[in-house]
């Protein structure tokens, strides 16, 4: 993918971003605090492994 395609595509979901935060803040809001959650579980489930891993 070229450098023109990824700077439209980044430019697109940006644009989208602000139109959804404006039209439904609420909403919005409550998408990021889930992405924030499924990010910090995947984290600790790496740690976990990488944990039990290492005091076998």
């Amino acid at each position: 993918m070229g450098a023109k395609a990824k700077k439209i595509i980044l430019i697109v979901v940006l644009a989208f971003f602000v139109y959804a935060v404006f039209t439904s803040p609420d909403k919005a809001a409550d998408i990021v605090s889930n992405l924030w959650g499924v990010l910090v579980d995947g984290f600790n489930a790496i740690l976990r492994f990488f944990s039990s891993l290492l005091n076998r």
